[in-house]
């Protein structure tokens, strides 16, 4: 499996923890501009980045998705430490 199919794979794992289906492609467009090597990791140069022709638009739906979209912290911490652990290596260096 590739990086790109391993990252849908990872996104649509969280996506499943944020409830409504509106709230997906602001996690795809946060995670993606995380991921950018960008100087600063704020929404507008990711917004920017992601998606130029429309990045006004871009920036607003990135930053309600961060700021102001109804989503549990806990669920998506519940949902990466169910991806992460079990990929972990615990044993003595």
């Amino acid at each position: 499996m590739n990086v790109a199919d391993r990252f849908e794979e990872y996104l649509e794992h969280l996506a499943s923890g944020l409830g409504h289906a509106d709230r997906h492609e602001g996690l795809r467009g946060y995670c993606t501009g995380l991921m950018l090597p960008l100087a600063r990791k704020s929404v507008e140069p990711m917004a920017a980045r992601v998606d130029p022709v429309h990045a006004s638009a871009r920036h607003q739906s990135l930053h309600h998705f961060v700021a102001k979209a109804e989503w549990s912290d806990e669920q998506m911490l519940r949902r990466v430490c169910q991806w992460v652990v079990p990929k972990m290596d615990f044993s003595e260096g």
